[in-house]
């Protein structure tokens, strides 16, 4: 299994990106799915999360900013970033809890990172 995000980027503070995040192989079924950010010499932070068939979660920090969605038929999440300040700039992580294929069990997974830098 492997969680590919992409669309992280260098923006002005004000300004909008929007990451996506796929699961691929060995999946049989996605339950939590979201976005964790690790900004330098900072903890891991929740920035948006959902069960397969329940609303979002978020961060403190992002509500009303932030909008999470996920597209259950392609195990697909897509956050779209609003109103973004600097104190945003981290590396957002893709996480998803994953039942395989191969022996029905329940994995945890984590994306590579894709840096989101905003300017001031």
């Amino acid at each position: 299994v492997q969680l590919q995000a992409s669309g992280g980027g260098l923006v002005q503070a004000g300004g909008s990106l929007r990451l996506s995040c796929v699961a691929s192989g060995t999946v049989l079924s996605v339950n939590a799915m979201g976005w964790y950010r690790q900004a330098p010499g900072k903890e891991r932070e929740l920035v948006a999360v959902s069960s397969s068939g329940g609303s979002a979660d978020y961060g403190d920090s992002v509500k009303g900013r932030f909008t999470f969605s996920r597209d259950n038929a392609k195990n697909t999440v897509y956050l779209q970033m609003n109103s973004l300040k600097p104190d945003d700039t981290a590396v957002y992580y893709c996480n998803a809890k994953i039942r395989s294929m191969n022996d029905f069990r329940m994995y945890e997974y984590w994306g590579q990172g894709t840096q989101v830098t905003v300017s001031s």
